[in-house]
């Protein structure tokens, strides 16, 4: 009889407390619900304003989350609080697990923040041809971890966004157009004029290459087997390359019909006969 008086005082104790308990329950949960659809609205607007500034969309999408989460995490605490739970040790508890998760992924924040640089800062976009460590190819895809690259063979060079955001960057199509600088020789024994005018003559007679800079042929060094001419012109980057081919081919052409050699290396080696007295004093 006694264990049954414990028991329904006991339940009475509990029943009050909940009873007392039950308007900021009912309050988190009323808040939990109008905080979860003020959220949608907040990352609604946002979304509405990164898409009318046409940023790229892998940053919006990545800045989306971000708010989203950090939002998230700010309900949740504010929830815990209104239910009489202490925030203190809740929110020392999740900067010990970012904490502890940050030094297990290193490797990969250090990619996820290089990713975040590039997409804000944006040193190439899609289809942009850069190097960058030696590899140059065409810009694939850039992920928030990753930046693939396809490469003059066709190949996929896969680099972390980490690598690309702290080494030095060639971007080839930042510029509509690109100068080259063409090396060839000459003999000593050639006419420098006589090589420069048809040279240019070369330059001059292509469509492709533009007048405004205005193309050179100048003398660079004096080398040990030839004269270095460089043959300098701007083109529009999607004729470079042909230009470039075509003028190295058609330059050898022109100058062996205008009688003037393009030397390879050579080594001039003189023998002295010497007289068997000068041998003999030699020795």
């Amino acid at each position: 009889m006694e264990e049954i008086t414990n028991l329904k005082s006991i339940s009475k104790e509990y029943l009050e407390k909940f009873i007392a308990f039950l308007p900021d329950l009912l309050g988190a949960l009323l808040w939990l619900v109008i905080g979860w659809w003020l959220i949608k609205i907040v990352i609604r607007y946002l979304k509405r304003i990164f898409q009318k500034s046409n940023h790229d969309p892998a940053l919006v999408k990545f800045l989306l989350n971000l708010a989203n989460g950090i939002l998230l995490v700010l309900l949740l605490i504010s929830v815990v609080g209104m239910l009489g739970i202490e925030t203190t040790s809740f929110i020392a508890i999740l900067g010990a697990a970012g904490l502890a998760i940050g030094l297990a992924l290193q490797g990969s924040l250090s990619n996820f923040a290089g990713g975040v640089l590039i997409l804000l800062l944006k040193p190439f976009r899609l289809g942009d041809w850069i190097e960058v460590n030696g590899i140059s190819g065409s810009v694939k895809d850039i992920s928030m971890f990753y930046t693939k690259l396809n490469t003059f063979g066709n190949q996929l060079a896969i680099i972390p966004n980490g690598e690309l955001s702290n080494e030095n960057i060639i971007n080839y199509s930042a510029e509509d157009k690109r100068r080259d600088a063409i090396t060839i020789g000459i003999s000593y024994d050639s006419n420098i004029k006589l090589a420069k005018d048809v040279l240019m003559d070369l330059l001059k007679e292509q469509e492709d290459i533009l007048e405004d800079p205005a193309p050179a042929v100048v003398v660079t060094e004096l080398a040990d087997s030839a004269v270095n001419l460089s043959v300098r012109f701007w083109a529009k980057n999607d004729v470079f390359w042909d230009r470039h081919w075509y003028t190295i081919e058609e330059a050898k052409t022109r100058l062996e019909a205008a009688g003037i050699s393009i030397p390879f290396p050579q080594r001039d080696v003189h023998f002295f006969n010497h007289s068997k007295e000068e041998q003999s004093s030699l020795q």
